[in-house]
């Protein structure tokens, strides 16, 4: 415990809209366990964003308890990590608004998500799309994080929270961190099971496509025995020509450690139908231990509660020294 002061600060959200796929596992989820020893980190249910698209109330309930149950699922332990329910720590909006007003309508209008989720969410283009990425600058920013795991899609609001950041501390002095990407060391681009040209999505029409995480090991069997391979019938590395066969041998290599020279060893001269079962055995026993610890997380929901109202507690006390270190800079009065 006592080098805690010495380790970087990182943070993660995740939104509570549906059981993320086995490709947000491999792609970054896996990973947040590993980080749990290199960082001083912090993991939140990012439900307060979750809201710029309409939400069916019980629905929601349901999804947010499952989602902050599924970060524990993973391993991730409330000893080591803060892992919270945005919506429990008033101080997230409270920073948001603030940031807001530090924030140009110019650089908002520019951001690309904004442009995509306006197009396909025409009927209700409010506010909050366009200004969530000041809310997620805020829940950095809280927390003083050195880093934050971003994907491409998120690079440009990582951008603007740094830019937010620097153009308050020009003001005021140094109040927040400036934050940075951390590209993880391992964690592949998994694709579709029926199209590989496109990444793996839970919100794919064609749920062959993808695996969820929390899927039984006879549905995982069968939607890998359905995976898009090819007619050459060779187990051989090759993202441009075998695009099929490459993502199952990288799904095969996340869940077992093999590296692709290794994969292609062993399944050298046998046919497609061994290699599926092979990558679905090995997504199986991968997926396992955290479908087991869903089940018994969500059987004790008083328990989970409890787990909540801590990590809560805690988020809550470390980001109240930023908002008000913040809220006296700008001259405000604190009671």
């Amino acid at each position: 415990m006592e080098n805690t002061e010495k380790k970087k600060k990182i943070l993660s959200c995740i939104q509570p809209t549906g059981t993320p796929t086995l490709g947000n596992y491999l792609g970054a989820l896996k990973n947040w366990k590993a980080l749990e020893d290199d960082f001083d980190a912090a993991y939140a249910v990012a439900d307060l964003h979750a809201i710029t698209v309409r939400q069916e109330p019980q629905q929601f309930r349901k999804q947010i308890i499952e989602a902050y149950a599924l970060l524990l699922s993973i391993g991730l332990s409330p000893e080591k990590s803060i892992v919270f329910v945005q919506s429990h720590v008033p101080t997230h909006a409270q920073l948001a608004w603030i940031l807001n007003c530090y924030t140009q309508f110019g650089e908002m209008s520019r951001m690309t998500q904004f442009k995509d989720k306006s197009r396909s969410h025409a009927d209700n283009i409010n506010v909050g799309l366009f200004s969530y990425p000041v809310l997620m600058a805020a829940d950095i920013l809280l927390y003083q994080a050195d880093f934050v795991p971003v994907g491409a899609d998120q690079k440009q609001h990582l951008e603007i929270a740094r830019d937010i950041a620097s153009r308050f501390n020009g003001m005021y002095g140094n109040v927040f961190t400036i934050p940075e990407p951390y590209i993880p060391k391992a964690g592949a681009r998994i694709m579709s099971l029926q199209d590989p040209a496109k990444k793996m999505s839970k919100s794919d029409e064609n749920t062959k496509s993808f695996i969820s995480m929390l899927d039984k090991p006879e549905t995982i069997m069968k939607k890998m025995r359905s995976a898009v391979t090819d007619s050459e019938a060779s187990v051989r590395f090759d993202e441009e020509l075998k695009p099929g066969v490459s993502n199952l041998m990288n799904i095969y290599s996340c869940c077992t450690g093999l590296d692709h020279e290794q994969i292609e060893k062993d399944f050298a001269g046998k046919g497609y139908g061994d290699f599926k079962t092979a990558v679905g055995e090995a997504v199986v026993e991968e997926l396992r231990p955290i479908r087991e610890n869903f089940e018994m997380y969500m059987k004790d929901q008083a328990m989970l509660k409890e787990m909540m109202t801590k990590g809560a507690d805690i988020a809550t006390r470390i980001s109240q020294r930023t908002l008000d270190k913040t809220m006296k800079k700008i001259g405000y009065v604190l009671k």
